[in-house]
């Protein structure tokens, strides 16, 4: 049994060892884009790529172990003879994938995913733009690392593997080797798997797309590939394009209406986990679950008509950052190649000259979180593992907000940046399992919220009495809207309905504001006060500005949306093609508009 053992652990040290030597040659290839790397920023890269690179060859493995296991039970398995023709497969295709990406990169300045799927039905427009030398180097090269590497494999591997009388306590412990296999693929034990974003270190993008595995990058993307543009084609293009004429002003505009008392103020966003207006009074919610919010209503720039774009917080985020409508059958935020592509409010105020970090409790590299933060400009990440693992394990998900919000409390008052900064918060414990460290309703959903309530409430009473809230803007908002009490359909408006309040010491002077808006408006409305440029931002509006003439708002549900304006509101089911709510008639004008809506959305997630 140790030859056995032996043989897998040493096939699996091999493959991390050429996926970490592959790293410094694509960042020396490269070198005009690393042109600002140290020689220690190799090693940076090699140690935070450790992670993929042994994911993948955790799934390499995945064949010689199940050949291993069967050997337990025959006498001289012929190993070698078994995966010879394994061995040839994935060492050229091992090769072909190093050498593209090392090849590519300089012309699509990020990581070979499926895209490169898109190029392979027209080979002489894909290669016109290199000469045939070029080529057949790279292909040279190519057919030398398959060689060599299906050369090496091939002499690790035994001829045979002997019998072994211990079958069944043979198979016992190559079935736990295979449960720790299964634990390195997945990336370890926690809520977040494998991908992308868990291997991003720094604001270099460079360095960042250097730690990344090409082999996963690749074969991760085939799985998420879609081809968006080609969805939800309701009408023409003339059609499309007059529906949605003017539904999103594609000017600045100007801000008819200022709420703050400065251009330049320090700012921090709390997304907070599943707050919807559900649980706030003022918007018609549950009475005394959040009264600290109710009160806090009164004192800031209250928006009572805002609706969430999206159902999850992978959506919400970026919705809420990015000014990027939420899809119906997609996350933005899983898809790398296509969430760095979107504009963000961090971008915006970094060109401004703020300084920006995110905190979050939980595991920030959950669905994508780190590299999508990373890429859109924040230059700080804060997450669970910076906490003690005390902390860490105190909710389900992470550290509770109790304690983020004693972080974040003392992190502001003790900054000593100069410039401008903007800091994002997302809350974590107003969440299933709704387990928090205090009892105050006894129904305890509306209680994780009333939890997460009293921590902001205490958070911005402390706040008050220190210098950073004179030039500060606090802005609270959720990610997504909560279905509660449960009854109806979920897809209904009433669970899409949230809070947003803007506060602080920056903010001119109580007000209320009652236009209908999403959360997507969030970007542009607040780089329009600040004065600064928000055209990027092709879905959010700027609710302050004289562009915002026809106040609507569109979210979406799994595969389907809704529309509301004044008239009224229509929510859509694109499985049954069917309208599920016309309140408080139909109107196939909002139909119309909705869909033109989700099939323009698509077209530009389509072309990024």
């Amino acid at each position: 049994m140790k030859k056995r053992f032996a043989y897998l652990i040493s096939f699996f040290v091999a493959l991390v060892l050429i996926f970490l030597v592959q790293k410094p040659f694509f960042m020396l290839y490269n070198s005009a884009a690393s042109s600002d790397v140290s020689w220690t920023d190799y090693f940076k890269v090699m140690y935070h790529g450790l992670s993929l690179d042994a994911a993948t060859a955790g799934y390499l493995v995945a064949l010689p172990f199940l050949a291993v296991l069967v050997s337990v039970w025959f006498k001289r398995f012929p190993l070698r003879a078994v995966l010879v023709g394994y061995y040839a497969l994935i060492s050229l295709l091992m090769a072909i994938i190093f050498v593209v990406d090392m090849g590519l990169y300089p012309f699509w300045k990020f990581k070979l995913d499926a895209s490169i799927f898109l190029y392979m039905d027209s080979p002489k427009n894909a290669l016109a733009s290199v000469s045939v030398g070029f080529v057949l180097l790279r292909v040279l090269v190519m057919i030398l690392l398959a060689g060599l590497t299906a050369w090496g494999l091939y002499k690790l591997t035994p001829s045979h593997l002997p019998a072994t009388t211990k079958k069944l306590s043979g198979t016992a412990g190559l079935l736990v080797l295979g449960g720790l296999l299964f634990i390195v693929i997945r990336g370890g034990v926690t809520e977040s798997t494998s991908n992308i974003g868990q291997v991003y270190f720094c604001n270099n993008e460079f360095l960042n797309h250097s730690a990344v595995n090409p082999d996963f990058s690749l074969l991760s993307s085939m799985g998420k590939s879609q081809d968006f543009a080609s969805e939800f084609n309701f009408f023409d293009e003339e059609k499309r394009a007059a529906l949605f004429d003017g539904l999103y002003p594609t000017t600045d505009g100007d801000s008819i209406i200022q709420v703050l008392n400065t251009k330049r103020p320090n700012i921090l966003i709390i997304l907070m986990e599943g707050f919807g207006g559900a649980f706030v009074e003022p918007l018609g919610g549950l009475p005394d679950v959040t009264p600290h919010f109710n009160r806090l209503s009164k004192e800031g720039v209250f928006f009572t008509n805002c609706y969430a774009n999206s159902f999850r917080t992978d959506r919400g985020t970026v919705c809420t950052f990015s000014g990027y409508l939420g899809l119906p059958t997609a996350s933005v935020m899983k898809i790398p190649a296509k969430s760095r592509t979107l504009p963000a409010i961090a971008e915006g105020l970094s060109k401004a000259g703020y300084k920006t970090d995110f905190l979050y409790g939980g595991d920030i590299n959950f669905t994508n979180m780190k590299s999508y933060l990373l890429s859109t400009g924040y230059q700080r990440l804060t997450a669970n593992t910076d906490f003690s693992l005390a902390e860490q394990t105190s909710n389900a998900w992470g550290v509770n907000d109790d304690i983020t919000f004693e972080y974040l409390y003392n992190q502001l008052r003790n900054r000593k940046e100069e410039g401008p900064w903007h800091t994002a918060f997302l809350t974590l414990s107003s969440h299933e399992p709704f387990e928090v460290p205090y009892h105050r309703l006894e129904d305890k959903i509306p209680n994780a919220f009333a939890y997460t309530d009293e921590c902001l409430g205490k958070f911005i009473d402390r706040l008050k009495q220190t210098p950073a809230w004179k030039d500060l803007l606090v802005i609270c908002l959720p990610d997504h809207g909560f279905y509660y009490p449960r009854e109806g359909s979920n897809a209904m408006p009433r669970f899409y309905h949230i809070p947003l309040l803007w506060l602080g010491g920056a903010v001119k002077q109580p007000m209320q504001v009652d236009k209908i808006m999403n959360q997507t408006d969030l970007a542009a409305t607040l780089l329009g006060q600040l004065g600064l440029e928000h055209t990027a931002f092709t879905f959010s509006r700027n609710v302050l500005g004289s562009d915002y003439k026809y106040p609507f708002a569109f979210y979406s549900f799994n595969n389907g949306f809704s529309f509301r304006d004044s008239t009224g509101v229509t929510v859509f089911d694109n499985n049954s093609g069917s309208i599920l709510f016309d309140e408080p008639e139909a109107d196939e004008s909002r139909l119309d508009k909705g869909k033109a809506i989700l099939q323009t959305v698509y077209d530009d997630l389509g072309n990024r």
